[in-house]
């Protein structure tokens, strides 16, 4: 296995770091509204910290995988792909990336509005960003569940580029993110 991009396939560390936190946002989103919904309490309190844990965890994968893709530049996209698919091609990844980023900040300065420290799996305690304020906490919430919301679309909308590529358009451009004997599968006409 290649570690590094090539022009037709991406390497063994863009792959692991997709695939990766693609995983752990479901997972991500899974554990926040499951807590959302067990309303006030310890239990809550327990669940939420793992969240905002796996919060910083995909942060600090998305900084990772961004300095990785800025050393190594992934394959280009196919020649025959139109100006406009091009443009959102790099438009949706580009909000991937905002979103990977923001939605953490959001997250951490919604529970320092909140009075609730974060931990990252209780071995490192975070410092606060802002003060208490129930306005304010209010605000973030509101713009951290909003922000979330974009995130699934925008993944949703990752998905089915790559299912259409597959499918209607029949290129590589998935293929060449699957892993092994996946990835390496000739495209037929």
């Amino acid at each position: 296995m290649q570690w590094r991009n090539s022009p037709d396939r991406y390497g063994a560390m863009a792959q692991g770091f997709h695939w990766l936190i693609a995983v752990l946002l479901v997972v991500q989103y899974g554990i926040g509204l499951y807590g959302v919904r067990l309303g006030t309490g310890f239990e809550q309190l327990v669940v939420l910290a793992r969240h905002k844990s796996l919060g910083i965890t995909l942060f600090g994968l998305a900084l990772l995988r961004l300095a990785w893709r800025g050393w190594n530049p992934p394959p280009p996209l196919p020649g025959d792909m139109r100006r406009a698919e091009r443009g959102l091609a790099h438009a949706s990844h580009g909000l991937l990336y905002l979103l990977l980023f923001t939605l953490p900040v959001t997250g951490w300065l919604f529970s320092s509005a909140s009075g609730i420290s974060v931990s990252w799996f209780g071995w490192i305690t975070l410092p606060d960003l802002v003060g208490v304020s129930e306005p304010l906490a209010d605000a973030l919430l509101r713009v951290h569940i909003g922000l979330s919301l974009l995130l699934v679309l925008t993944v949703a909308l990752h998905v089915a580029a790559a299912l259409w590529h597959h499918r209607v358009r029949r290129d590589t451009v998935l293929l060449r993110m699957l892993p092994g004997r996946w990835g390496r599968r000739e495209r037929q006409s």
